[in-house]
């Protein structure tokens, strides 16, 4: 059996050495004797019949990221594992690559998490289909439905169905004509669909990311607390993250959501709850390993490949 390991991810200048789960994912792939390459999403094509990419080795050492200058150009079914890792937004390139990688499977790859899970699931989407659990949610491009949902509460929140990182989050207590402007910017002027969701006061204890890894909640959270006058606990937007022990219902609700993702092939997963509601399920690139083992020296990555 091959020992090649791909990490399909964003370019590696961009990631951050010291935060980054996918530089995790490949220290781990190092340390168990896999040999990890990387490549971005532009770099898979197809060719003679089947999925390939041109891909480069990745090393570590001493602490440094060795990235190989050339690269060769290898089939997908030949890696043992393959890691899709790319962040959002999950656009017409990412449709395209989520495309390859699902022919590249029917043809022996295996990738992770599955392709084809990855496209039917918008991450803000797939917590709807938990209505038990979410908060009181609009889905709606016309600001007239919006402005009316925003009228059942004091505060709501509004944000893009493919952002990232607390990117173009707004919270919204009345609706004037500056808000109106913010809506409609989002909208596309009433063209593309957003969420509106109730504004979850809980936010300021942590939004929580909860690792699902095989199916069940790795047992240290990450708590993203809001700081300053802010409200966004994402990390990308300078939110501090406490790690914390998993909570019995963030227990439940998380194994019920992962039998759903292991039916899916979805084995590494990221499950955002502010209190008692589920905000989000990550499924594209989730994150915060590294900060949950930084802090706790507990591994949830050592955990996904021991689960492989």
């Amino acid at each position: 059996m091959s020992n090649k390991i791909l990490f399909i991810t964003d370019p590696v200048a961009s990631l951050n050495i010291m935060k980054d789960t996918s530089l995790f994912m490949i220290e781990h792939a190092q340390s168990l004797n896999m040999q990890p390459y990387q490549c971005e999403t532009s770099d898979i094509s197809f060719s003679n019949g089947l999925v390939q990419a041109h891909a480069k080795e990745i090393e570590f050492k001493a602490k440094d990221i060795l990235l190989e200058e050339s690269g060769k150009n290898i089939y997908l079914k030949d890696f043992q594992y393959v890691f899709m890792r790319k962040d959002p937004p999950v656009d017409e390139n990412y449709m395209n690559t989520l495309h390859l990688l699902d022919l590249a499977q029917s043809n022996g790859a295996n990738v992770i998490n599955n392709p084809s899970a990855v496209k039917k699931f918008n991450e803000k989407i797939f917590a709807l289909y938990f209505t038990k659990y979410i908060p009181s949610t609009l889905i709606s491009s016309k600001a007239s439905e919006l402005k009316a949902f925003a009228k059942d509460f004091s505060e709501i929140v509004i944000k893009p169905l493919n952002g990232m990182g607390g990117e173009s989050i707004y919270k919204l207590s009345e609706i004037g004509s500056d808000e109106e402007s913010i809506i409609q910017e989002l909208t596309n002027e009433g063209k593309t669909s957003i969420v509106g969701q109730e504004f979850l006061p809980e936010i300021y204890d942590g939004d929580f990311r909860i690792l699902i890894i095989n199916g069940k909640p790795f047992n240290k959270t990450l708590a993203r607390i809001p700081q300053g006058e802010s409200f966004k606990g994402n990390l990308a937007a300078g939110g501090k993250g406490v790690a914390k022990d998993l909570q019995p219902h963030q227990e439940a609700v998380a194994n019920e959501i992962g039998t759903v993702l292991m039916q899916h092939g979805i084995v590494f997963a990221g499950l955002d709850m502010i209190g008692s509601k589920v905000t989000e399920i990550n499924v594209t690139s989730p994150t915060c390993a590294r900060q949950i083992f930084d802090q706790t020296g507990e591994d949830p990555i050592m955990e996904l490949f021991a689960g492989l």
